[in-house]
């Protein structure tokens, strides 16, 4: 896999990347980013959750000029929700950059959004019906663009703005450079790419069938906060022999890692900033099993040769299915079974949707475990290896040891000190984890279109304001076909 400081990318896109992290680009990106930094017009064609977002969006961070405060870059997308969310990944990019992103959409109050505006972001991400209103009322400005990007180009084509595309990017100077992004490649997108584009370099990712066998998986829907706590439930109660743990940053690894040596696991990290010999050491003691938990990020996740893996938990969603299928890959080998467990905070669970479609496989959903259910499992180790010595052991030189205590103890206290003392106790060390921004993922192109989406967004700054959708988003459904058109036109404004 290729690294994102290998594409090229500037110092502060790489710590925004850092502090996010992403350490290995995506397929699309990979591909996309040389290409974007040279100049070059891009259509990628790729699926929804592959990271096309950066892929746009760090060439065209590279490009803009912190220090103009006027519109330099143009993201035009189809529904207000991928609005929002491609500028709150925006923001974060350009985080050290201190370039600002802003949301233009329907639903939202027109004053607020022109107040913004006016505040100069350097960049617009926009549904077409409200870049259009904003561009006939002249209060966006878009002659000083140097890059514009359609995302998602068939579904805009597929809800009937195809017509607004042509316009806003005529509207747009034409030494500009044009980034396009599609699912698919109909006709009209196609005509798109050839008149108003510039020679430009295709990026085709295919969508693969990604399946995992003999491997169970689970998720666990939990708050941040009660994250660390059901990690160590559940390493009570598995008992795993060799147990990998995925963390979404370098930070969280280390924190994870040293908060489970404070109570009393045998757990090491690994990650990018660590030096070769310090990585070739940790996986020998993994490999050895001297280390039982191998807390990672997803550079553990890639080409290396790490088997009896018996367990693998996600402890922060990866960002991209095909990222997933690479972590829990590293059990279920050889034949044998292994268990995937992945915690789900509420807001992530469209992202989960997301992996189980393409991986095409159902996650079994598990109540989270108590520190009881713990307590209880450690103990069941201890019963295990009793009944295990009592099957296999030679046990006569115990049986005048083992009377002497049933004179004064009746049977029952006798066995319960035993497993006492054979149970491991966890350490009680209080462990604090820094939270993470959760993934959060579009809904699902069904709900879009019919206006189920009833969320009030509250935008921070640089995301124009709050919205709030009224009735079904914009008024009654009308029964006939050209009603229903025109009020997804308003809608998606």
């Amino acid at each position: 896999m290729t690294k994102f400081n290998e594409l090229g990318v500037s110092a502060p896109i790489m710590k925004a990347l850092e502090e996010m992290g992403f350490e290995e680009a995506t397929p699309i990106q990979a591909e996309t980013i040389p290409y974007a930094l040279e100049g070059h017009d891009v259509i990628g064609q790729a699926q929804t959750g592959t990271g096309k977002t950066a892929a746009f969006g760090i060439p065209l961070i590279n490009k803009i000029d912190p220090k103009l405060k006027k519109v330099q870059g143009l993201i035009v997308a189809p529904t207000r929700e991928l609005a929002i969310q491609v500028a709150e990944e925006i923001n974060r990019l350009s985080k050290f950059k201190r370039i600002r992103a802003l949301a233009i959409f329907g639903g939202s109050p027109m004053d607020r959004q022109i107040r913004a505006l006016k505040d100069g972001p350097q960049i617009v991400v926009a549904t077409p019906g409200r870049l259009m209103d904003h561009m006939r009322r002249k209060t966006i400005r878009i002659d000083e663009v140097h890059t514009a990007v359609l995302d998602e180009a068939d579904e805009m084509l597929n809800m009937g703005f195809i017509d607004d595309i042509r316009e806003i990017l005529k509207g747009i100077p034409e030494d500009r450079q044009t980034l396009l992004f599609s699912a698919t490649m109909p006709k009209e997108i196609r005509d798109i790419a050839t008149t108003l584009m510039k020679e430009p370099k295709e990026v085709k990712v295919k969508a693969k069938e990604m399946t995992v066998e003999n491997i169970d998986q689970y998720f666990i829907e939990i708050p941040e906060k009660f994250k660390f706590e059901t990690l160590n439930n559940h390493l009570d109660i598995n008992s795993p022999e060799l147990a990998i743990v995925f963390a979404r940053t370098k930070k969280r690894v280390d924190e994870i890692t040293e908060g489970l040596q404070a109570r009393g696991y045998r757990a090491e990290g690994i990650h990018g900033d660590l030096t070769q010999g310090k990585r070739m050491s940790v996986l020998n003691k993994f490999k050895q099993g001297r280390v039982d938990v191998l807390v990672a990020t997803d550079v553990a996740a890639r080409g290396l040769d790490i088997s009896g893996v018996t367990h693998v938990y996600n402890f922060d969603i990866p960002q991209d299915p095909e990222s997933y299928v690479h972590r829990i890959g590293r059990t279920g080998r050889a034949g044998k079974t292994g268990e995937a467990i992945s915690f789900i905070t509420p807001r992530e669970m469209a992202h989960l949707s997301l992996i189980e479609k393409t991986t095409k496989s159902k996650m079994k959903r598990l109540t989270p475990p108590t520190n009881q259910d713990a307590r209880r499992g450690q103990q069941q180790v201890t019963i295990d290896k009793m009944k295990k010595a009592i099957d296999q052991k030679d046990l006569n030189p115990y049986y005048e040891a083992a009377k002497e205590l049933l004179d004064d103890h009746d049977s029952v206290t006798v066995i319960a000190a035993a497993i006492s003392m054979m149970t491991k106790e966890r350490r009680d060390t209080p462990v604090r984890i820094s939270s993470a921004a959760p993934i959060s993922v579009k809904k699902a192109k069904e709900d879009n279109r019919r206006g189920n989406n009833k969320k009030r967004y509250y935008g921070g700054r640089g995301q124009g304001g709050r919205n709030q959708g009224g009735r079904n988003q914009g008024g009654r459904n009308r029964k006939n076909n050209k009603g229903n058109f025109q009020r997804k036109r308003r809608d998606d404004r």
